[in-house]
């Protein structure tokens, strides 16, 4: 359905660092990058989609967060939401709510949400049932 997603910081090298660090666990990886001109793009492989996009706005005012967004990253399984916020954490992000069941969304939602460095929010979803 989505193309990619664009996501605005306030200091690229720290957010570059963050995200480095909580996608891998997910099977995402840095595809394309440029410290000059602040934005990095995450994929699981390079030249497919969905794709994560991290930048400096390009209308060169600060970059802030949305009331009522989530980015949700979904995860092959239960371990890769505990990793993800495992790292999210390690990496200096604030924890919204631990890994666990959301049944109020459906009965397998497995979930976790952290606020990245710039106040982001962000979740780590598996929708399967445990294996």
């Amino acid at each position: 359905m989505f193309s990619h997603v664009t996501l605005g910081t306030n200091d690229f090298p720290k957010a570059r660092a963050f995200y480095d660090t909580i996608l891998p666990p997910l099977g995402w990886s840095c595809i394309d990058a440029s410290a000059e001109h602040g934005y990095a793009g995450y994929a699981r492989a390079e030249g497919t989609t969905p794709q994560f996009w991290l930048l400096k706005p390009i209308d060169g005012k600060a970059a802030t967060v949305g009331n009522g967004v989530t980015i949700a990253f979904e995860a092959k399984n239960r371990a890769a939401v505990d990793a993800f916020h495992a790292a999210a954490l390690a990496a200096g992000a604030r924890d919204e709510g631990a890994p666990g069941l959301r049944p109020h969304y459906h009965a397998d939602y497995y979930g976790a949400y952290v606020r990245d460095l710039d106040g982001n929010k962000l979740c780590c979803v598996c929708h399967k049932p445990p294996a």
